[in-house]
C-alpha cells in the first residue's frame, strides 16, 4: 500500500492535513520529503534526472546488451564461449 499525504510537524509529532483511513495500532513506515526539496526536483526534466543518476548504480558492463539474462536468467546471447 502506498499513500501520499501532507503533514505538519510541530517539533514532536506529525499531524496529517486530511483524515487517514489507516488501521489503528498498526506499524507503518513513512518517508519524509521536505516540500522545498520536492519543488526543486519537479522543475527538472527526465534528462536532468538521468544525468544525476548516471554512474550511481554498480552493474555488469554488458547489462544493457543482455537484459534478458539479468532480468529473467536466460543464457547470454554473446557469451565468451561464442567468441572462441
Amino acid at each position: 500500500m502506498l499513500k501520499k499525504l501532507t503533514v505538519n510537524y510541530d517539533g514532536s509529532a506529525f499531524y496529517p492535513e486530511t483524515p487517514l483511513n489507516l488501521q489503528p495500532n498498526t506499524r507503518y513506515t513513512i518517508q519524509i520529503i521536505s516540500q522545498e526539496k520536492s519543488t526543486e526536483t519537479t522543475q527538472k526534466n527526465a534528462w536532468d534526472l538521468l544525468e544525476d543518476m548516471a554512474g550511481t548504480y554498480e552493474a555488469p558492463e554488458d547489462w544493457s546488451s543482455e537484459p534478458d539474462h539479468y532480468l529473467y536468467g536466460t543464457p547470454k546471447r554473446n557469451s565468451q564461449n561464442d567468441k572462441i
